[in-house]
C-alpha cells in the first residue's frame, strides 16, 4: 500500500470514528439531505452537522450541491466502491504490518508463556506453539555435531523433564534427524 493510500485509509477511519458521522452516513445512504434535515433527524445543531459534513466532504465521502439557500448532501458511493476495491483488498491490508515483526512478536509471546528462563514450563497443546518451543530447543544444539541419544536426553532434561517427548518431537517435526545407531544431529533451518 502506498503512503498516500495509507494516509487516505487513516483519514477514512478517523472521519468515520464518530457516532454522529456514521449516522449521517447512514441517512445519506438512504437519501439526499440538507443540513437542516440532518440536524432535525439527529437532534443536533446545524453548525455541528455542517462541521461533520465538511470533514466527510474533504475526504470525498459525500458530495454537495446548492439548491437555493440550502446545500444538499449525498453519499459518494463511487468513493466507497473505490475504497473497497483499492484499499480493503486482503493483499493491500496485509501490507499494513510487517509479517516478520508480527511473527517475531508472536513467537516471543509464546516463549514468555511456555518458558521460565531456560526451562519449558509446559508442553503447548497447539502444534503451532509447540513448533516455536521446538525451534528454541533445536537452537540449543550445535550444527554439524552428532549426539548420542543419552547425551541428547541429558541436554533436553536441562530444559524439561520429559526428554523422550521432546526428542521424538524434534525428529517428527524435522528439527533433528536420527540414524539406526541412536545418533542425532540438527537439521539445517532450510530443511525444516
Amino acid at each position: 500500500m502506498s503512503q498516500d493510500q495509507f494516509e487516505t485509509l487513516l483519514r477514512f477511519f478517523k472521519v468515520l470514528g464518530n457516532e454522529s458521522r456514521l449516522k449521517i452516513l447512514g441517512l445519506l445512504a438512504n437519501d439526499e439531505r440538507s443540513v437542516g434535515e440532518l440536524a432535525v433527524l439527529l437532534d443536533l445543531r446545524e453548525p455541528t452537522i455542517s462541521h461533520h459534513l465538511a470533514a466527510m466532504k474533504e475526504l470525498g465521502l459525500v458530495d454537495v450541491r446548492a439548491e437555493g439557500n440550502n446545500r444538499i448532501y449525498w453519499l459518494n458511493s463511487q468513493f466507497l466502491e473505490g475504497m473497497s476495491k483499492d484499499m480493503f483488498s486482503q493483499s493491500n491490508l496485509a501490507t499494513l504490518v510487517d509479517d516478520e515483526e508480527t511473527s517475531t512478536a508472536w513467537e516471543d509471546k509464546v516463549l514468555r508463556v511456555y518458558m521460565d528462563g531456560n526451562r519449558i514450563k509446559q508442553i503447548p497443546s497447539k502444534r503451532k506453539k509447540e513448533r516455536v518451543i521446538l525451534q528454541w530447543l533445536a537452537d540449543q544444539f550445535e550444527m554439524d555435531r552428532q549426539y548420542y541419544e543419552l547425551d541428547l536426553n541429558e541436554i533436553i532434561k536441562q530444559f524439561h523433564p520429559d526428554a523422550a517427548y521432546w526428542r521424538r518431537a524434534l525428529v517428527v517435526e524435522q528439527f533433528m534427524a536420527r540414524d539406526n545407531h541412536n545418533m542425532y544431529w540438527r537439521l539445517p533451518q532450510s530443511d525444516v
